[in-house]
């Protein structure tokens, strides 16, 4: 009975082992598989954090590298945790992904820039340089000696010849003066030979007044007979433009017979668009070439800034004074120009040409080193601080960045700022800027010297921007989390 019940108890603990070596068989497998699954899912996580999008085309996302499915372009991975490691106004990239999108920065930093003004225009008249021969006295052309247009003449030349009833009368009178003053020269009486003298005085005065020259009072004196005619002499240098009458007409006096033009200087009139009138300043020296002689430079200095805009163009007109000795340059030709300048802070500008210098603020090629008047007009020169130029030492340089780090749409203008150089990160940035100076804006206010801006690739990261729902250029106001909306009432 004992032998009987340890045989029961023995199969039953083999049986109890059984059990349990199996259930311990069936429980590692179950185990391994668990952390097989953990393996798995930490790999999906972390293949899901990535996150692969189009710079151009943000609504794109793709979980790998590749091309955009719609313009071609390489997709850019973003972190998706980045956005929540980062501020709402920053972007956290990965150096790969800013490398592959190109991003480059530049430093913010204060330095004068040069201001290249490219303008066109063609050459005019100088207008202080027209002279009139006009009919001094009422009469008749009875002939024209420059009977057309764009002839040079000499001053003194022979214009005109003017049959004159007018004159006759004046000669008349001048010889019956000089006759009655020779008979009282032997008179006693001192008050005639006075009265007598005073009166050829005032003939030969009627005579110049009426345009008679020396030279012809002198040959009437000689041949004591009044001449009916008279001939019209030149009263300047240069070209005809203009012929007014015709052989026959009848003219009153200060009828214009010719208009004369001296070419030996000219004015070159530009066009500037108010952008540029911040960096154009009278007594600048300006530099244009010619389409009819290439590669020839040719020199003048602003005489004239318009005062008034042209509203259908949006431009000033702009006057240059050229000195064209040698006749090159003729009214009507086409030119290209180009004004350099030295840009300073709130529009300022330095010439160092003129800097210490007076100048005359009509006649802009008079600079002297000295105070003094003007050898032209007898205006008092001024000097370059008047006419709206800084010296070299009250100049500070300008907060300045590359023109390409600004995105500007309408009054706003934004820059995204590298705000950690280990891990990239940008921040998006309101400033405001002044002009533009070449290459570069002005800064007004919203950045520091020393400061780096993303030159190259500033689209992207915006897209990128707007791809976490951030504020961006397109959307300033955009709330920082993805999809969050106000259902508050």
């Amino acid at each position: 009975m004992d032998n009987h019940t340890d045989k029961i108890k023995k199969g039953a603990g083999i049986l109890l082992l059984v059990l349990a070596l199996a259930a311990v068989l069936v429980l590692i497998p179950r185990q391994a598989s668990h952390h097989e699954h953990q393996d798995e899912r930490g790999a999906a996580a972390e293949k899901q954090s990535t996150v692969w999008t189009c710079s151009m085309h943000p609504q794109i996302r793709m979980p790998k590298p590749g091309r955009c499915p719609i313009c071609g372009m390489d997709l850019i991975s973003v972190e998706a945790d980045s956005a929540s490691e980062a501020t709402s106004h920053e972007l956290k990239l990965t150096s790969e992904a800013a490398a592959l999108a190109g991003i480059q920065t530049s430093l913010v930093e204060r330095k004068a820039v040069d201001v290249r003004v490219r303008l066109t225009g063609k050459v005019e008249y100088d207008e202080t340089r027209i002279a009139y021969i006009t009919a001094w006295a009422a009469g008749r052309i009875d002939r024209l000696y420059i009977d057309q247009t764009g002839i040079p003449v000499k001053k003194g030349d022979h214009m005109a010849y003017l049959y004159s009833p007018e004159l006759l009368s004046a000669q008349e009178e001048y010889l019956q003066a000089m006759e009655g003053a020779k008979n009282v020269q032997e008179s006693h009486l001192d008050i005639i030979r006075s009265t007598s003298t005073d009166t050829v005085k005032n003939a030969r005065e009627k005579l110049k007044l009426l345009g008679v020259t020396d030279a012809q009072i002198e040959e009437l004196e000689k041949r004591k007979v009044p001449n009916d005619h008279m001939t019209v002499y030149s009263p300047a240098s240069g070209i005809v433009i203009k012929r007014e009458v015709q052989e026959g007409d009848y003219v009153q006096t200060g009828r214009r017979i010719y208009s004369i033009v001296d070419l030996s200087r000219v004015w070159v009139k530009l066009d500037a668009y108010e952008k540029d009138i911040i960096w154009l300043r009278y007594g600048q020296d300006v530099r244009f070439e010619a389409e009819a002689y290439p590669g020839e430079v040719f020199h003048g200095t602003i005489s004239l800034i318009d005062p008034i805009l042209d509203e259908k163009t949006r431009t000033v007109k702009v006057r240059v004074d050229v000195n064209n000795e040698k006749g090159l340059l003729k009214p009507g030709m086409f030119v290209r120009a180009l004004v350099a300048a030295k840009a300073g802070e709130e529009g300022q500008v330095i010439d160092y040409a003129l800097a210490g210098k007076w100048i005359c603020p009509m006649h802009p090629e008079i600079v002297r080193d000295e105070k003094g008047d003007c050898p032209i007009c007898g205006m008092e020169l001024v000097q370059p601080k008047d006419l709206g130029y800084t010296s070299v030492d009250e100049m500070e340089a300008p907060l300045v960045v590359p023109a390409s780090s600004v995105l500007k749409t309408g009054k706003r203008a934004v820059v995204y700022v590298q705000t950690s150089q280990e891990e990239p990160v940008f921040e998006g940035r309101e400033i405001v800027v002044g002009a533009r100076a070449g290459d570069y804006y002005i800064v007004k206010s919203g950045l520091s010297e020393g400061e780096r801006v993303v030159t190259e690739g500033n689209f992207k990261i915006d897209s990128a921007m707007q791809i976490h729902a951030k504020p961006s250029m397109m959307n300033p106001e955009r709330e920082s989390a993805a999809g969050g909306h106000s259902h508050g009432h």
